[in-house]
């Protein structure tokens, strides 16, 4: 699996940085370096320790698996709108759409965090920390109730809401910093789900 991979490379590199006679330089150099796993061209603008956590900036170039086209549209909505939370992104998807990704979550919660689905505490701070809207979060714990097939969903799902929610799936699925075999194989279906379309555009969505 990928994370059995990266994740020993990435302890391997921590450890080489806190033995680092030049932490800044060489951590400014590792940030990149993980973005880079991704197919993300990144430069460490600004790098400063506050409250136990390191502050960075960062100038992101176009990712290398990127369309042009797309990269331009992207950067074109930027200077339109500064900013879109992923809670109004939801909102903007149909109903029937919105039902079906509130299942997939719950699937992805069912088969990665069985523990927390049982522990009314811990499920709700998950929920929480997935900043979605409360309607979502009720969404999502009633489908907890009941087996989801994800293969299903990702067939009634559009692309674009799959890839929509393709952060949120990461976040579920790498919470424990793993990814087990049911885990692993669902995340590459909604990748896979994503590229039968690639380019996201919520006013379809919301049509």
């Amino acid at each position: 699996m990928l994370s059995q991979i990266v994740r020993p490379l990435v302890d391997s590199q921590i450890r080489q940085l806190a033995n680092s006679q030049a932490t800044y330089s060489t951590l400014v150099t590792t940030i990149a370096k993980w973005l880079s796993y991704l197919g993300v061209k990144a430069q460490v603008t600004h790098l400063a320790h506050q409250s136990g956590q390191i502050k960075v900036s960062l100038s992101v170039g176009k990712p290398t698996t990127c369309v042009s086209d797309d990269w331009q549209k992207i950067l074109h909505n930027l200077d339109q709108q500064k900013s879109v939370s992923s809670v109004s992104a939801y909102n903007q998807i149909v109903p029937s759409q919105r039902s079906k990704l509130q299942r997939l979550f719950a699937y992805l919660i069912q088969i990665s965090q069985p523990d927390r689905k049982s522990n009314p505490n811990a499920l709700s701070h998950l929920l929480h920390n997935l900043n979605l809207d409360e309607f979502m979060v009720l969404g999502i714990r009633s489908a907890l109730k009941v087996p989801q097939s994800i293969d299903r969903l990702l067939k009634e799902l559009d692309p674009d809401v799959v890839a929509l929610a393709l952060p949120q799936a990461l976040e579920i699925a790498l919470l424990d910093r793993q990814l087990n075999s049911e885990t692993e194989t669902a995340i590459i279906a909604m990748l896979k789900a994503t590229k039968s379309n690639s380019k996201l555009d919520l006013d379809k969505i919301g049509a």
